[in-house]
This record gives structure tokens, C-alpha cells and sequence, in this order.
């Protein structure tokens, strides 16, 4: 059934039940694993050291075109970027955005057919780390436009006709920009109000999107809309490529954020916009899908910047600490400040060890990489506001001080505080922590759900459960056995990373700890069974050991190839040493806390605070906040704003 010309119905909020939300989620997943996965085998209790050892390279070929971009985008960065402008007028110079476009920034992961740079995953994400040193909100930019903008999701699911149409377009000329969240919807996708009705040859778009980054100043769109199921149309919610200047899109508001001020971030109202059935990308209902897909290598972009964060933080630790003196002798002699130093430095080492790794690994594409991005992501977002928050605590009140304000009483402008505004975001963008705790959880159980799914399914049968008990039984027989015993418990394995300092015991912690980390995850899923999936402070810590894990093993790995290499080899085994050994602390400390914490007892406190029980202790302040709803109306219609769309030429 199609719309009058020119009308489109009202868009209604979805109403779902949780566990019809879950189905929508579960139905986008990518189900099958047709490629070995190391992380996925770690969390199954089994260390497949040779699916990352020897680490894998990029080919001759691609190092040479990768590390000529590298010299001319540093250079551009050097003479052609003022971070500190940026920050003081929230704004990326027109022209600095077409340096940006002549240099072919915007097209490094593009394919030279299509007028890219063609560089492999390893050296985009090394120049985004290298860029987003320079200005993190013009890393963000480029990151939105080819990571998870249009480039990405058509070089995957496109067609022949749009990768020719859209991605020469994208590579020099035009900024993209991903909408999906709205001002009621984030990750709950099954809630998506957005529609795309049917119309002959074309959909008609109506609704609202929030958060739409590089939305401001975009030239083409991916939008996620919900299509109406009807005769000839399967429905359900559908990706399609947008022109950002068509007739009845309208960017109602440029966001402010406490950090990257210079992002051009907005809410965007689509208002009967007609779009042509060709520009629709993939299937109608493959929407999640694809958004999820893209997401698997997009992901990467960020951990790219959080290393270019950690390095940066261990420059100015290092140059500050040795400068200011107490008591002395330069802070970072006294252990209270070494020991913060001490923890940036072999934090980037491991991440740029996962970053690289997990980078490679989507480069060769013989390995399926979904978790080792998500574990990319949340360990490096998590560990680098962490190494930013040591930068400011290392340069004490100068580390509160704004660059500006430095500068003016004649020191060192050095944006520490800036910094640790900027990488805030990473812990919210692109799946928020939480939600990629779930996320890696879901697929890191995802063994014991294919053999037990409807035994623990309160909706099945009882002859449904039976024949799960059955399945269960012999997968089980087969799995527990193995985690009894590895290599982990002898004295020799892994003699090939002992050069001086020795790294095999901590390869052997790493093939012991994935067995007992499978061992908890079992007795878990025999516990709680159904009620699993409630246990997120449980599967929160479970990821989080996995996530130690593989950075322990990502960090060796990398040492063991510079040592190889002739690359600053002891140095890197030091490093390599001394991380995994505040891993391990870390890890201890997360296994006591799976089954000794305060869930149980959390969860009573926060029905109180729903219920008003506590309003007492919020008694003897005022609050300051403004007056409106909490969530901004985002019925469909018209727009009643002005259009601060401004796309750069």
C-alpha cells in the first residue's frame, strides 16, 4: 500500500516489549562464524596463539603508499591546523576542510578506483591518530565520514551502480554522515519512529534524528528509517543513501558538548523527502544489519584516536615531570608520579598493540574480527580517559588550566584538561560501554546459547527442551574436559618470548586464564540460566577480563615483532613485561569481584531511589538545571526552524 503523492502517513513511536527489542537486536546479528576468531576462542577457554603469532604485516606494497600519506598529512598538520583555534571558536576552518579534501583525506579507505587513497585499515587508523593529535574533533570528522558514513556501508553492501554513483563523490568532494539515534531511540534500534513509506519508484522520509555527526556539513547521508510492511514490501527497518540538500531535510540545531568543540554535530528533520528506491542500500529490514556490519571495522577508528591520546599524554608526562621539581628531585622520580607514568607508557603500548593486531587481522580478512574491534573500542575509550585523567593529575592545577589561560601568563600551552574533555565521548560513541559490554557478551556466550538456547527459552516445549538437554549433554562432554588442563600449567610453553626478559609466564597466565574465565561463564549460564542475560555487572567483569586478556596478548605478540625486527626490541619487551603485569592485578581483582559484589544489594538501593524512598538525601541544594522536558518532542512534520545546514565548497 502506497502513500497519496506528495502525503506520507504520521510516523507512531513503535511500542515493543523488552523481549521483542531483544528479537529485533538478535535478528541483525551477524549469526554465523564462518572464519576463526582468537578472541572469540579465548572467551571459549582456548588461547589460539597462532592465529596472531607470528603478527601479521601489511604487504610491501601498502606500507609504501600508507607511510607517503603518512609524511604528507603530518606535514599538513604541522603548518596547516591550529588545534587552539579550533577550541576557541568550535569551528574547523572552511579551508582547512578543503586541504583536507585536495590531500584525499576524505578518501583514505576508499578504493583508487573510485579516486581514493586505498590505504589498509593499519595506516587509516594510523592517520587518524595522527590528525586527532593535532585536532580531535577534525579526527572525528574524518572518522564519521568513512568509518561508518556512506563510503563503508556501500563498499560492503552497495551496488555496482551506487559505489560508481556515491564513492568518487565521497572520496574528494563530499562529507557523508550517519544517522541512526533519535531523540527517544539509542541503542534500543526496535523503537526507531523514522519511516521510508513506499511511493512508486521512490521513499517518503519523516522523522527526526539527534546526534547526527558530521550532519551540520554534510553532502550525503546513510539513514536508517523504518519501512511499513505491505503487499510487495517485506518491511522492518532499512538503510538508504540520502542527498543532505534534498527538499524537506531541515538541520534544525548545531550540538555544543563539553568536548570536540569543533564537531559539526546536529538534529536533523526529514519532512517528506522523496528518495529514490536505487538509493536504498541492501534489502528492505537489512538495515540494523548492515549498521552492525559496518560497525565491525568502523569501530577501530576510535581506539586510532585514544592511542594517538595515550602517546600524546606520554610525551607531556615525560617532559613535564622531568622539568618540575619537588622536594628536590623531579616529580617523576617520586613513586606516587612514576607510578601514574609508568601506567600511560605501557597502556599505549598495549593498545597501539590491539590496534594494530586487530587492524591487520581486518586487513587480511582471513579472520572473522567482530569482537576484537568491540574489545578495541571499549578497552582503549575506557583506558584512555583513564592515561588523560593521570596527564592532569601528573601536571596538578596546570593540568585544570585551560591552554589559553597558560599561554597568557606566559607558560607552555599545553591542552591537558582539553584532552580529557575530548576522549569522553569515546566511552559514549559507538555503543556506549555498557552496551558493548552486552554486545561482546552476546557473541562471547554465543557457543552455549547455540547448544542450549531452548533449554533456558521459557517459550519452548517441553520436547524443544529435551532435544536442547540432548545437544547440551554431548557439547558439554566433549568442552568441560578441556579446561581442565593446557599449556598454561607447563613450565616451558611459549619459550620463544623469553629474550632477556621473559614474557612465556605471561603467555601461560593469559591459556590459564581463558580456561578459568570459560569455567565461570559456564557455571554462570548453569546458574542463572534464562536470567543470564540480567546479570550485567556479572557479564560487564567477564568482558572486561577478556578484554586484559587479549591486550596481554596483543602486547607480547607486538614485542616479540619489534624484537624481530630490530626495533627498539628490549624496550618493548619491558614494556610488554610491565603491562601485563598490572593486567594481571587488574584481572585478580575482577574475578573476585564476579562472584563477591554488591548487585544484589545495588539493585534494592536503586528501587528505592525510583520509588522516592531517598528523596530526603537530595534535600538542602538547588538545581540549576533549565526548564523542559527531558526528552525533546520529536512528532513529524514540517520544520518551524532555521536550516543551519551549511555545506562546505
Amino acid at each position: 500500500m502506497s502513500a497519496a503523492p506528495g502525503t506520507s502517513p504520521v510516523p507512531t513511536r513503535p511500542t515493543v516489549t523488552e523481549r521483542e527489542a531483544r528479537q529485533v537486536a538478535e535478528a541483525a546479528r551477524e549469526q554465523d562464524w564462518r572464519k576463526p576468531s582468537f578472541a572469540k576462542e579465548l572467551f571459549l577457554g582456548r588461547f589460539r596463539l597462532d592465529l596472531i603469532h607470528p603478527h601479521p604485516l601489511p604487504a610491501d606494497e601498502a606500507a609504501q603508499r600508507g607511510e607517503e600519506f603518512l609524511a604528507k598529512l603530518r606535514d599538513f598538520c604541522e603548518t596547516k591546523i591550529d588545534g587552539a583555534l579550533i577550541e576557541r571558536e568550535a569551528r574547523i576552518p572552511d579551508e582547512v576542510i578543503n586541504g583536507l579534501k585536495e590531500l584525499g583525506a576524505l578518501g583514505m579507505k576508499i578504493d583508487t578506483k573510485y579516486g581514493g587513497l586505498g590505504l589498509t585499515q593499519v595506516y587509516y587508523n594510523r592517520a587518524l591518530a595522527l590528525v586527532g593529535s593535532a585536532s580531535p574533533a577534525i579526527g572525528a570528522l574524518l572518522s564519521a565520514h568513512q568509518s561508518i558514513g556512506v563510503p563503508q556501508p556501500l563498499k560492503i553492501f552497495g551496488t555496482r551502480e551506487q559505489q560508481e554513483t556515491f564513492l568518487p563523490r565521497c572520496a574528494r568532494t563530499d562529507i557523508s554522515a550517519f544517522l541512526l539515534t533519535e531523540p527517544d531511540v539509542g541503542s534500543d534500534p526496535a523503537r526507531l519512529a523514522t519511516t521510508a513509506v513506499p511511493d512508486g519508484d521512490d521513499y517518503v522520509l519523516d522523522g527526526v534524528k539527534l546526534w547526527t555527526t558530521n550532519g551540520v556539513v554534510a553532502d550525503l547521508l546513510v539513514v536508517m528509517a523504518r519501512v511499513p510492511k505491505s503487499e510487495g514490501h517485506r518491511g522492518g527497518i532499512t538503510a538508504f543513501v540520502v542527498e543532505a540538500g534534498s527538499e524537506g531535510i531541515t538541520v534544525e540545531n548545531r550540538n555544543a558538548f563539553m568536548g570536540l568543540r569543533g564537531l559539526e554535530n546536529g538534529v536533523t528533520r526529514f519532512h517528506r523527502v522523496r528518495v529514490p528506491a536505487a538509493h536504498r542500500i541492501g534489502a528492505e529490514g537489512q538495515g540494523l544489519k548492515i549498521a552492525l556490519t559496518t560497525l565491525n571495522t568502523g569501530r577501530l577508528s576510535l581506539p586510532a584516536m585514544c592511542v594517538g591520546a595515550g602517546k600524546w599524554c606520554l610525551k607531556i608526562a615525560r617532559e613535564w615531570s622531568a622539568a618540575r621539581e619537588q622536594w628536590g628531585k623531579p616529580v617523576a622520580l617520586h613513586e606516587a608520579v612514576g607510578s601514574k607514568i609508568s601506567f600511560i607508557a605501557t597502556t599505549t603500548f598495549a593498545l597501539e598493540a590491539v590496534l594494530d593486531l586487530s587492524s591487520q587481522m581486518a586487513d587480511e580478512d582471513r579472520n572473522d574480527i567482530r569482537i576484537e574491534a568491540a574489545l578495541a573500542k571499549l578497552y582503549g575509550s575506557e583506558m584512555a580517559c583513564l592515561m588523560a585523567d593521570e596527564l592532569v593529575q601528573i601536571r596538578g592545577g596546570r593540568g585544570f588550566e585551560t591552554a589559553d589561560s597558560l599561554r597568557a601568563r606566559g607558560e607552555r600551552a599545553v591542552p591537558a584538561e582539553q584532552m580529557l574533555r575530548d576522549l569522553r565521548i569515546n566511552r559514549i560513541f559507538e555503543g556506549s560501554t555498557e552496551i558493548m559490554h552486552l554486545l561482546i557478551a552476546r557473541e562471547a556466550v554465543d557457543a552455549h546459547l547455540s547448544v542450549a538456547g531452548d533449554l533456558i527459552d521459557p517459550e519452548k516445549s517441553l520436547g524443544d527442551k529435551a532435544r536442547a538437554g540432548a545437544n547440551a549433554g554431548v557439547f558439554y562432554a566433549k568442552w568441560l574436559p578441556r579446561l581442565v588442563a593446557g599449556p598454561g600449567q607447563l613450565p616451558g610453553a611459549y619459550g620463544d618470548f623469553k629474550h632477556g626478559i621473559d614474557l612465556s609466564p605471561h603467555l601461560r597466565y593469559v591459556e590459564r586464564t581463558s580456561r578459568k574465565l570459560a569455567r565461570s561463564t559456564f557455571y554462570a549460564m548453569s546458574r542463572w540460566q534464562g536470567k543470564m542475560e540480567t546479570k550485567q555487572g556479572f557479564l560487564g567483569r567477564i568482558v572486561d577480563i577478556g578484554a586484559e586478556l587479549f591486550a596481554m596478548s596483543a602486547a607480547c605478540v607486538r614485542a616479540e615483532l619489534l624484537r624481530g625486527r630490530g626495533e627498539h626490541g628490549r624496550e618493548a619487551y619491558q614494556l610488554a613485561d610491565a603491562f601485563c603485569r598490572q593486567s594481571r592485578i587488574r584481572v585478580e581483582e575482577l574475578f573476585g569481584r564476579l562472584w563477591t559484589n554488591t548487585d544484589d544489594l545495588d539493585r534494592k538501593v536503586v528501587k528505592g531511589v525510583l520509588s522516592g524512598t531517598y528523596t530526603w538525601l537530595e534535600q538542602g541544594v538547588v538545581d540549576p538545571s533549565g526548564d523542559g522536558p527531558w526528552i525533546a518532542d520529536a512528532a513529524p512534520g514540517p520544520s518551524t526552524k532555521e536550516n543551519v545546514h551549511r555545506p562546505i565548497r
